[in-house]
């Protein structure tokens, strides 16, 4: 079993930056991918970006490329998202996700086997 719980969410104008970070309970962190989602009320959750168990391969949407970024401490059992130049756009509840041990993170939520609680981003224009 993994818990997973975002932090750093919070409100920003556009073009600016703000950290997300996961922390992820138990001992196998490391042979999970990791990754980020995205949901707006009314609308289907959307995937921002994951980050693979092994190579640290990383793979974005298009909607996010170039501006954010991924990334893994294993020691520490954390993945961040380091979102920067922020549009309005962005606003949404981001979620923190990792599919069953060793199995490919894909773009597809119901590949995700657990699930933090959320965490509000709000970008004003």
């Amino acid at each position: 079993q993994v818990q997973l719980v975002e932090s750093g969410g919070g409100l920003v104008q556009a073009g600016g930056s703000l950290r997300l970070s996961c922390a992820a309970s138990g001992r196998t962190f490391r042979s999970f991918d990791m990754a980020w989602f995205r949901q707006v009320p009314g609308k289907e959750r959307e995937f921002v970006a994951v980050i693979r168990w092994g190579a640290g391969r990383t793979y974005y949407a298009d909607s996010v490329k170039g501006r954010f970024t991924i990334s893994r401490d294993n020691a520490k059992s954390t993945v961040s998202l380091q979102m920067n130049s922020l549009k309005s756009e962005d606003t949404a509840i981001y979620y923190c996700a990792a599919p069953r041990p060793y199995a490919t993170g894909t773009p597809a939520p119901l590949d995700y086997d657990y699930w933090g609680q959320g965490t509000q981003v709000t970008v004003s224009s």
